[in-house]
Protein backbone atom coordinates (compact mmCIF):
# COMPACT_ATOMS: atom_id res chain seq x y z
CA UNK A 1 0.00 0.00 0.00
CA UNK A 2 1.43 3.05 -1.07
CA UNK A 3 2.48 5.56 1.78
CA UNK A 4 0.63 9.17 1.89
CA UNK A 5 2.73 11.72 0.24
CA UNK A 6 3.40 14.53 2.49
CA UNK A 7 3.73 18.31 1.86
CA UNK A 8 7.16 19.81 1.62
CA UNK A 9 8.04 22.34 4.30
CA UNK A 10 9.53 25.19 2.73
CA UNK A 11 10.64 28.37 4.61
CA UNK A 12 11.29 31.87 3.59
CA UNK A 13 13.71 34.21 4.97
CA UNK A 14 13.57 37.58 4.22
CA UNK A 15 17.26 38.86 3.33
CA UNK A 16 17.88 42.26 4.21
CA UNK A 17 20.26 43.80 0.99
CA UNK A 18 23.64 44.59 2.22
CA UNK A 19 23.26 47.90 0.55
CA UNK A 20 26.92 48.68 1.13
CA UNK A 21 28.07 46.50 -1.75
CA UNK A 22 26.43 47.84 -4.59
CA UNK A 23 28.76 48.68 -7.66
CA UNK A 24 29.57 52.76 -8.60
CA UNK A 25 27.70 52.02 -11.58
CA UNK A 26 24.38 51.61 -9.13
CA UNK A 27 25.45 54.72 -6.72
CA UNK A 28 25.58 56.76 -9.82
CA UNK A 29 22.56 55.57 -11.35
CA UNK A 30 20.82 56.30 -8.10
CA UNK A 31 22.58 59.99 -7.43
CA UNK A 32 20.55 60.06 -10.45
CA UNK A 33 16.81 60.13 -9.43
CA UNK A 34 17.56 62.20 -5.77
CA UNK A 35 15.02 64.89 -6.37
CA UNK A 36 15.51 67.14 -3.76
CA UNK A 37 18.43 68.10 -1.59
CA UNK A 38 16.73 66.27 1.23
CA UNK A 39 16.45 62.99 -0.75
CA UNK A 40 20.31 63.48 -0.55
CA UNK A 41 20.66 63.35 3.28
CA UNK A 42 18.33 60.66 3.39
CA UNK A 43 20.52 58.23 1.10
CA UNK A 44 23.50 59.64 3.03
CA UNK A 45 21.97 58.08 6.37
CA UNK A 46 22.25 54.07 4.56
CA UNK A 47 25.68 53.42 5.54
CA UNK A 48 28.86 54.84 5.25
CA UNK A 49 29.99 54.36 1.95
CA UNK A 50 26.59 55.95 0.81
CA UNK A 51 27.82 58.71 2.96
CA UNK A 52 31.17 58.94 1.75
CA UNK A 53 29.57 58.62 -2.48
CA UNK A 54 26.97 61.60 -1.80
CA UNK A 55 28.14 65.09 -0.67
CA UNK A 56 26.24 66.82 1.62
CA UNK A 57 24.10 68.91 -0.29
CA UNK A 58 25.30 72.39 -1.09
CA UNK A 59 21.89 74.15 -0.64
CA UNK A 60 20.94 73.17 2.83
CA UNK A 61 24.70 74.37 3.58
CA UNK A 62 24.86 77.32 5.79
CA UNK A 63 27.33 79.51 4.35
CA UNK A 64 28.63 82.10 6.12
CA UNK A 65 31.79 85.09 5.61
CA UNK A 66 34.04 86.52 8.84
CA UNK A 67 34.01 89.83 8.95
CA UNK A 68 34.73 92.60 11.04
CA UNK A 69 32.47 93.86 14.12
CA UNK A 70 31.56 97.60 13.99
CA UNK A 71 33.49 100.27 13.99
CA UNK A 72 34.26 102.32 17.10
CA UNK A 73 34.02 105.51 15.50
CA UNK A 74 29.85 104.71 15.30
CA UNK A 75 29.44 103.83 18.93
CA UNK A 76 27.23 106.84 19.84
CA UNK A 77 25.25 106.04 16.91
CA UNK A 78 24.94 102.39 17.48
CA UNK A 79 25.14 102.01 20.96
CA UNK A 80 28.31 99.91 20.35
CA UNK A 81 30.90 99.47 22.95
CA UNK A 82 34.37 99.51 22.51
CA UNK A 83 35.90 97.15 20.30
CA UNK A 84 39.51 95.83 18.75
CA UNK A 85 39.56 96.05 15.53
CA UNK A 86 40.57 92.44 14.78
CA UNK A 87 37.18 91.34 16.40
CA UNK A 88 35.41 89.44 14.19
CA UNK A 89 31.70 88.56 13.77
CA UNK A 90 29.58 86.40 11.06
CA UNK A 91 27.37 87.12 8.29
CA UNK A 92 25.46 83.70 7.99
CA UNK A 93 23.46 82.43 4.87
CA UNK A 94 20.28 80.56 6.09
CA UNK A 95 18.24 78.35 3.41
CA UNK A 96 14.63 78.57 3.69
CA UNK A 97 11.88 76.14 2.82
CA UNK A 98 8.24 75.42 3.24
CA UNK A 99 6.87 72.21 4.48
CA UNK A 100 3.77 70.82 3.89
CA UNK A 101 2.81 67.95 6.00
CA UNK A 102 0.30 65.96 4.44
CA UNK A 103 -2.75 65.03 7.60
CA UNK A 104 -3.91 61.64 7.36
CA UNK A 105 -7.73 62.49 7.80
CA UNK A 106 -7.37 64.66 4.39
CA UNK A 107 -9.43 67.60 5.73
CA UNK A 108 -6.42 69.96 6.42
CA UNK A 109 -2.89 70.53 5.44
CA UNK A 110 -0.49 72.08 8.07
CA UNK A 111 2.51 73.83 6.66
CA UNK A 112 5.50 74.73 8.73
CA UNK A 113 8.46 77.80 7.22
CA UNK A 114 11.54 78.38 8.53
CA UNK A 115 15.46 78.18 8.14
CA UNK A 116 17.03 75.11 7.80
CA UNK A 117 21.04 74.04 8.87
CA UNK A 118 23.10 70.98 9.15
CA UNK A 119 22.91 68.54 11.39
CA UNK A 120 26.40 68.02 12.62
CA UNK A 121 25.78 64.21 13.60
CA UNK A 122 24.66 63.70 9.83
CA UNK A 123 28.62 63.21 9.27
CA UNK A 124 28.44 59.61 11.37
CA UNK A 125 24.75 58.94 12.22
CA UNK A 126 23.49 55.83 10.56
CA UNK A 127 19.62 55.71 10.83
CA UNK A 128 17.65 52.30 11.59
CA UNK A 129 15.17 51.01 9.06
CA UNK A 130 12.84 52.48 7.93
CA UNK A 131 14.84 55.46 7.44
CA UNK A 132 14.07 58.65 8.77
CA UNK A 133 15.32 62.09 7.71
CA UNK A 134 13.94 64.54 9.89
CA UNK A 135 13.82 68.71 10.62
CA UNK A 136 14.41 70.17 14.18
CA UNK A 137 11.39 72.39 14.48
CA UNK A 138 11.53 74.70 17.35
CA UNK A 139 8.46 76.93 18.23
CA UNK A 140 8.93 79.69 21.06
CA UNK A 141 7.10 77.91 24.31
CA UNK A 142 7.73 74.87 23.32
CA UNK A 143 10.29 72.02 23.61
CA UNK A 144 12.04 71.59 20.02
CA UNK A 145 10.39 68.65 18.05
CA UNK A 146 11.61 66.44 15.31
CA UNK A 147 9.35 66.71 12.51
CA UNK A 148 10.15 63.53 9.85
CA UNK A 149 9.92 65.01 6.19
CA UNK A 150 10.08 61.81 4.41
CA UNK A 151 6.22 62.32 3.73
CA UNK A 152 6.31 65.57 3.57
CA UNK A 153 5.94 68.35 0.32
CA UNK A 154 9.03 70.74 0.36
CA UNK A 155 9.68 73.74 -1.59
CA UNK A 156 12.89 75.97 -1.65
CA UNK A 157 11.89 79.46 -1.23
CA UNK A 158 15.30 80.90 -1.07
CA UNK A 159 17.08 82.33 1.81
CA UNK A 160 17.84 85.09 4.59
CA UNK A 161 21.42 86.54 5.69
CA UNK A 162 21.63 86.93 9.31
CA UNK A 163 24.17 88.54 11.38
CA UNK A 164 25.79 86.25 14.55
CA UNK A 165 28.29 87.55 17.26
CA UNK A 166 27.76 91.64 16.44
CA UNK A 167 26.40 94.47 18.62
CA UNK A 168 23.89 95.34 18.67
CA UNK A 169 22.03 91.86 18.40
CA UNK A 170 18.81 93.48 17.18
CA UNK A 171 19.83 94.62 13.53
CA UNK A 172 16.84 95.28 11.79
CA UNK A 173 18.00 93.87 8.67
CA UNK A 174 21.14 92.66 6.48
CA UNK A 175 21.42 91.95 2.66
CA UNK A 176 24.17 90.74 0.99
CA UNK A 177 25.01 91.21 -3.03
CA UNK A 178 28.26 89.40 -4.74
CA UNK A 179 29.72 92.00 -7.06
CA UNK A 180 30.93 89.10 -9.46
CA UNK A 181 29.82 85.72 -11.00
CA UNK A 182 32.57 83.93 -8.86
CA UNK A 183 31.46 85.38 -5.57
CA UNK A 184 34.54 87.10 -4.03
CA UNK A 185 33.86 90.58 -4.28
CA UNK A 186 30.31 91.17 -2.46
CA UNK A 187 28.45 94.30 -0.60
CA UNK A 188 26.89 93.96 2.42
CA UNK A 189 24.03 96.14 3.48
CA UNK A 190 22.93 96.57 7.13
CA UNK A 191 20.81 98.26 9.53
CA UNK A 192 19.36 98.56 13.23
CA UNK A 193 16.88 100.00 14.97
CA UNK A 194 18.09 103.33 15.72
CA UNK A 195 18.10 104.13 11.29
CA UNK A 196 21.83 103.83 11.50
CA UNK A 197 22.38 101.95 7.97
CA UNK A 198 26.06 100.77 7.69
CA UNK A 199 27.78 98.92 4.49
CA UNK A 200 31.35 97.06 4.00
CA UNK A 201 32.04 95.82 0.42
CA UNK A 202 34.38 93.15 0.52
CA UNK A 203 37.75 95.28 -1.05
CA UNK A 204 37.91 97.70 2.10
CA UNK A 205 36.24 94.86 4.65
CA UNK A 206 35.66 98.07 6.79
CA UNK A 207 32.02 99.33 7.82
CA UNK A 208 31.16 102.56 7.19
CA UNK A 209 27.97 104.78 7.73
CA UNK A 210 25.99 105.42 4.90
CA UNK A 211 23.42 108.44 4.90
CA UNK A 212 20.07 108.39 6.15
CA UNK A 213 17.79 107.62 3.83
CA UNK A 214 14.34 108.17 5.43
CA UNK A 215 13.51 109.10 9.25
CA UNK A 216 10.95 105.95 10.10
CA UNK A 217 12.55 102.46 10.50
CA UNK A 218 12.82 100.19 7.38
CA UNK A 219 10.37 97.43 7.51
CA UNK A 220 11.62 95.62 3.90
CA UNK A 221 15.30 94.98 3.08
CA UNK A 222 16.27 92.24 0.09
CA UNK A 223 17.79 92.38 -3.05
CA UNK A 224 16.42 91.52 -6.80
CA UNK A 225 18.27 91.78 -9.74
CA UNK A 226 21.82 92.68 -7.95
CA UNK A 227 20.04 95.49 -6.56
CA UNK A 228 19.12 96.44 -2.80
CA UNK A 229 15.50 97.52 -2.51
CA UNK A 230 14.22 99.12 1.46
CA UNK A 231 11.12 99.84 1.98
CA UNK A 232 10.01 101.95 5.62
CA UNK A 233 6.91 102.10 7.60
CA UNK A 234 6.11 105.65 6.64
CA UNK A 235 5.94 104.68 2.77
CA UNK A 236 9.45 105.59 1.74
CA UNK A 237 11.12 103.14 -0.34
CA UNK A 238 14.50 103.17 -2.58
CA UNK A 239 16.36 100.79 -4.66
CA UNK A 240 20.08 100.91 -4.08
CA UNK A 241 23.00 100.66 -6.17
CA UNK A 242 25.74 97.89 -5.06
CA UNK A 243 28.51 99.73 -6.63
CA UNK A 244 27.45 103.37 -6.12
CA UNK A 245 25.91 103.08 -3.48
CA UNK A 246 23.00 105.81 -4.66
CA UNK A 247 19.54 105.74 -3.76
CA UNK A 248 16.48 105.99 -6.26
CA UNK A 249 13.15 106.43 -4.74
CA UNK A 250 10.60 104.30 -5.71
CA UNK A 251 6.56 105.28 -6.35
CA UNK A 252 4.45 104.90 -5.38
CA UNK A 253 4.68 106.00 -1.90
CA UNK A 254 2.24 104.12 0.26
CA UNK A 255 3.46 102.60 4.18
CA UNK A 256 0.73 99.98 3.27
CA UNK A 257 2.61 98.54 0.33
CA UNK A 258 4.51 95.34 0.48
CA UNK A 259 7.38 93.92 -1.77
CA UNK A 260 7.01 90.29 -2.88
CA UNK A 261 9.73 89.09 -5.48
CA UNK A 262 9.36 86.01 -7.20
CA UNK A 263 12.58 84.46 -7.55
CA UNK A 264 14.92 86.74 -9.68
CA UNK A 265 12.44 86.85 -12.11
CA UNK A 266 9.64 89.43 -10.93
CA UNK A 267 9.18 92.05 -8.36
CA UNK A 268 5.54 92.33 -7.19
CA UNK A 269 3.86 94.82 -5.28
CA UNK A 270 1.22 94.73 -2.83
CA UNK A 271 -1.04 97.68 -1.99
CA UNK A 272 -3.18 96.87 0.62
CA UNK A 273 -6.66 98.75 1.67
CA UNK A 274 -7.77 96.60 3.48
CA UNK A 275 -10.24 94.64 3.70
CA UNK A 276 -9.12 95.10 -0.35
CA UNK A 277 -5.66 94.77 -1.90
CA UNK A 278 -4.16 95.75 -5.46
CA UNK A 279 -1.34 94.22 -6.84
CA UNK A 280 1.31 95.24 -9.30
CA UNK A 281 3.79 94.31 -11.22
CA UNK A 282 7.66 96.27 -12.16
CA UNK A 283 7.92 96.63 -15.27
CA UNK A 284 11.74 97.76 -14.88
CA UNK A 285 12.20 98.66 -19.10
CA UNK A 286 9.68 101.34 -18.52
CA UNK A 287 10.37 102.19 -15.31
CA UNK A 288 6.86 101.82 -13.46
CA UNK A 289 4.45 99.34 -12.07
CA UNK A 290 1.37 97.53 -13.47
CA UNK A 291 -1.72 96.28 -11.94
CA UNK A 292 -2.01 93.01 -12.29
CA UNK A 293 -5.06 90.27 -11.47
CA UNK A 294 -3.99 87.27 -12.55
CA UNK A 295 -0.67 85.98 -10.41
CA UNK A 296 -0.20 82.57 -12.67
CA UNK A 297 0.34 79.45 -10.19
CA UNK A 298 1.93 81.85 -7.63
CA UNK A 299 0.91 81.95 -3.94
CA UNK A 300 1.89 85.55 -2.31
CA UNK A 301 3.06 84.82 1.33
CA UNK A 302 3.22 88.13 3.24
CA UNK A 303 4.67 87.89 6.45
CA UNK A 304 5.76 91.85 7.08
CA UNK A 305 9.12 91.86 9.11
CA UNK A 306 9.78 87.86 9.28
CA UNK A 307 9.63 88.84 5.13
CA UNK A 308 7.33 87.87 2.25
CA UNK A 309 7.75 84.83 0.08
CA UNK A 310 6.70 83.61 -3.52
CA UNK A 311 6.16 79.74 -4.24
CA UNK A 312 4.55 78.03 -7.13
CA UNK A 313 1.08 76.15 -6.43
CA UNK A 314 1.79 73.78 -9.03
CA UNK A 315 4.15 71.98 -6.82
CA UNK A 316 1.54 71.74 -4.11
CA UNK A 317 -0.79 68.61 -4.88
CA UNK A 318 -4.78 69.11 -4.98
CA UNK A 319 -6.66 69.60 -2.07
CA UNK A 320 -3.71 70.93 -0.22
CA UNK A 321 -5.97 74.24 0.72
CA UNK A 322 -3.64 76.31 -1.74
CA UNK A 323 -4.33 77.23 -4.71
CA UNK A 324 -2.82 79.75 -7.49
CA UNK A 325 -3.33 83.22 -8.26
CA UNK A 326 -4.00 83.95 -4.36
CA UNK A 327 -2.71 85.72 -1.72
CA UNK A 328 -1.92 84.66 2.08
CA UNK A 329 -1.39 87.46 4.84
CA UNK A 330 0.28 86.09 7.84
CA UNK A 331 1.47 89.23 9.69
CA UNK A 332 -2.34 89.72 11.50
CA UNK A 333 -3.13 90.28 15.02
CA UNK A 334 -5.54 87.50 14.55
CA UNK A 335 -4.53 84.24 14.36
CA UNK A 336 -7.41 83.67 11.61
CA UNK A 337 -7.02 84.35 8.18
CA UNK A 338 -8.39 83.13 4.45
CA UNK A 339 -6.60 83.45 1.13
CA UNK A 340 -6.85 86.40 -0.82
CA UNK A 341 -8.24 86.29 -4.54
CA UNK A 342 -9.43 88.55 -7.37
CA UNK A 343 -12.80 89.33 -8.57
CA UNK A 344 -14.24 88.00 -5.29
CA UNK A 345 -18.22 88.37 -5.72
CA UNK A 346 -19.63 86.65 -2.49
CA UNK A 347 -19.10 90.41 0.04
CA UNK A 348 -22.69 90.68 0.77
CA UNK A 349 -22.97 94.03 -0.64
CA UNK A 350 -23.70 94.89 -4.08
CA UNK A 351 -22.25 98.13 -4.09
CA UNK A 352 -18.66 96.46 -3.69
CA UNK A 353 -15.52 96.64 -6.00
CA UNK A 354 -14.94 93.09 -7.31
CA UNK A 355 -11.83 94.43 -9.58
CA UNK A 356 -9.67 93.90 -6.87
CA UNK A 357 -7.82 91.43 -4.29
CA UNK A 358 -10.23 90.23 -1.69
CA UNK A 359 -10.85 88.05 1.36
CA UNK A 360 -11.64 84.50 -0.15
CA UNK A 361 -13.83 83.15 2.93
CA UNK A 362 -12.51 79.94 1.63
CA UNK A 363 -10.26 77.35 3.17
CA UNK A 364 -9.91 79.08 6.84
CA UNK A 365 -6.13 79.34 7.58
CA UNK A 366 -5.33 78.55 11.46
CA UNK A 367 -1.66 81.17 11.94
CA UNK A 368 -0.26 78.46 14.93
CA UNK A 369 2.99 80.45 15.48
CA UNK A 370 4.04 83.63 13.76
CA UNK A 371 7.43 84.33 15.29
CA UNK A 372 10.78 83.49 14.15
CA UNK A 373 12.30 80.94 13.39
CA UNK A 374 9.24 79.09 12.54
CA UNK A 375 5.97 80.14 10.69
CA UNK A 376 3.46 77.35 10.92
CA UNK A 377 -0.07 77.70 10.04
CA UNK A 378 -2.94 74.80 9.18
CA UNK A 379 -5.24 75.58 6.11
CA UNK A 380 -8.63 73.69 6.49
CA UNK A 381 -10.95 72.69 3.61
Amino acid sequence: MAEPKTRKKTSTTSIKPDLSQLPEELLHLISTHLKNCFDVVHARSVCSLWRSTFPFPSSLLRQSYSLPKFHSQLKDLCTLEKRKSKELCTLEKVPLFLFRVRAPDGDAAEYFMGGIGRDESDDHLELPSPLQCSVKVKIPGTEPTLMNILDCQILSLGHQYRMIGCIPKDCGGVSFLPLNKEGGEFVVLLLNYTNVWLVLRSAEMRWRELKELSTAACRELFTFRGRFYASFFNGDKFVIDPSSLEATPLTPHNESNFFIPSGNDELFLVKTDFPTCRVSRLDEEAGKWVEVSDLGDRVLFIGGHRGNFCCSAKELPQGCGLTGNSILFTLGPRNVTFPYKYGVHNTGNAEDDINCWRSSMENRVMILNKYFPVLAFQVER
